[in-house]
């Protein structure tokens, strides 16, 4: 489910600095992280998605997360804006 919603999103960011500054900028609807993704990297996105009520759903692969995105890297996390 959540690798159509990704690649259905019209208005998207990838990646964890890309991510972090737009939950700073209150632009996040909704996150999508892959759970193979290092924890270490995702720790100060997922605790400022959590401070500001963001949801967040996890998928299983980076790799099916970046082809979902449209790019031919991996991608650890996907923020939907609003």
């Amino acid at each position: 489910m959540s690798y159509e919603k990704v690649a259905q999103a019209t208005n998207k960011v990838v990646g964890t600095k890309q991510t972090l500054k737009a939950l700073e900028n209150e632009q996040v609807k909704e996150l999508v992280v892959a759970k193979d993704a290092d924890q270490h990297v995702l720790a100060k996105v997922l605790t400022s998605a959590e401070n500001k009520s963001v949801s967040i759903e996890y998928v299983d692969s980076m790799k099916k997360l970046g082809k979902a995105c449209g790019i031919d890297v991996n991608a650890a996390i996907v923020a939907i804006k609003k």
